[in-house]
């Protein structure tokens, strides 16, 4: 690849982001006042278990159904919230049980991986319409529709997209979310379209001078209104790879004690939950965290060692520093997958320990946001296969984030034919509702 090819491909991938942030508004179509109020909540870290965790062996172990439900987690552990025990590998979750609620009766009944994860984040059954995700929604309403004006993109994923079905479904690519691709704990952390592989900070600012000293056409249509806007997202989208905001996914200049708690060096969903508290303290209105390995069919105690450990210092160690920071009231923390894992082991072969697809009952984790902590909602049999009552859809969970980031749920969401089609799926929808989680929502 040539010079300039290579300068004009980084160019147009800064420039698009810098659009996706505060210069893609001026394309935005205008909210009604109604639809968005002052919620209590401004921003949402949603940590997505992707594959599936199990709830048996994290916030709704069974240690009294014997091994072929909990396998070798017999000693659940008490919190320091009086009655509730969660699974015994995640003692730093448990000294932070007052921080967050346990949903025991998810359900939607769906084992299969893109039809669970397409329900669980857009809260819509399937059929008809491809409806967006969650982030999407929360794009519209709290980010590119809405005012935002910060420079980074308003829903932020890291590192990959979802990859199971279209986040922005039927509202199109602009309210996609930025994927930041790379490795979260390197250093530096290569951004995709923001830092770039073997490229100083000083060789970034030769280029934008070279370019602007070539840029001999842009210099004859100064005045012009819509060269203008081009030349703003062009400086905004150099100020975030050369200033300040581009410096909200570096990790290497944070408190190294701070660092080591969220989880040791290689571990990149530590990284990424330290730079998701940096990017909601920037004002990024939503960040996924795509938090991969779940899936586990085969030898599920085996991986689940590791796993719950790094789960239990990333995911403890946000809720605490963003509490520090004042910044828990204002950011909800939503964990969970599409559904859950087989509750009954399957030690024959070819699995040898795994655990299946369960989407009929499985745990979801909610803090912040207005979301009251140390309490436990619904709660599942007694071998953790049936939701024994008070059932959550994902769509009543859903709608319960909406309410409290101050998003109407019978707000409407841009259809390209311009059908009246709401934020909320109601009963008219064909669906069963559990009823909004009133018991934790302040």
């Amino acid at each position: 690849m040539t010079m300039n090819n290579e300068m004009d491909i980084s160019r147009r991938k800064a420039m698009g982001l810098a659009a996706a942030g505060a210069g893609g508004m001026v394309l935005g179509s205008p909210l009604h006042a109604s639809a968005v109020k002052a919620g209590k909540a401004k921003s949402v870290i949603q940590i997505w278990m992707w594959g599936g965790p199990s709830h048996l062996d994290t916030f709704d172990p069974k240690p009294d159904a014997g091994s072929d439900y909990c396998g070798p987690y017999t000693t659940p552990i008490e919190t320091n919230v009086s009655g509730i025990r969660i699974g015994q590998k995640l003692p730093l979750m448990a000294q932070q049980a007052d921080k967050y609620s346990i949903i025991r009766s998810m359900t939607h009944g769906i084992n299969g991986h893109e039809t669970a994860s397409y329900v669980t984040q857009t809260g819509r059954p399937v059929g008809g319409d491809v409806y967006p995700c969650t982030g999407a929604v929360v794009s519209r309403f709290k980010g590119v529709d809405a005012g935002y004006n910060g420079l980074l993109p308003p829903y932020i994923v890291l590192t990959k997209p979802q990859g199971r079905f279209s986040e922005s479904g039927f509202m199109g690519l602009r309210y996609k979310p930025f994927a930041t691709g790379g490795k979260p704990s390197a250093s530096p952390f290569t951004v995709e379209g923001v830092i770039q592989k073997g490229i100083t900070q000083a060789r970034q600012r030769d280029r934008r001078e070279l370019l602007a000293a070539l840029d001999t056409y842009g210099k004859k249509l100064d005045g012009n209104a819509q060269f203008e806007q081009m030349n703003m997202c062009k400086d905004q989208a150099y100020e975030l790879i050369l200033g300040d905001a581009g410096k909200v996914f570096d990790i290497k200049d944070e408190d190294p004690k701070l660092r080591e708690r969220y989880g040791n060096a290689n571990s990149d969903f530590g990284a990424s939950c330290l730079i998701a508290r940096k990017l909601v303290e920037a004002g990024v209105p939503y960040v996924t965290i795509n938090y991969t390995g779940w899936d586990t069919h085969k030898k599920h105690f085996d991986i689940m060692n590791n796993k719950l450990t790094e789960l239990d210092r990333g995911f403890s160690t946000l809720l605490d520093d963003l509490d520090q920071r004042g910044l828990l009231d204002s950011t909800i923390v939503w964990w969970g997958g599409e559904f859950g894992r087989g509750p009954k082991i399957q030690w024959e072969a070819p699995w040898n320990g795994g655990r299946s697809h369960y989407g009929k009952c499985f745990s979801h984790v909610i803090a912040g946001g207005g979301f009251q902590g140390g309490h436990v909602i619904g709660s599942s049999t007694a071998n953790g296969t049936e939701v024994a009552d008070r059932p959550v859809y994902p769509w009543d969970l859903i709608g319960s984030m909406y309410e409290q980031l101050g998003i109407d749920p019978n707000a409407q969401l841009p259809h390209p034919q311009g059908l009246d089609v709401r934020v909320c799926a109601t009963e008219e929808d064909g669906i069963t509702m559990g009823g909004r989680l009133r018991e934790i929502m302040s």
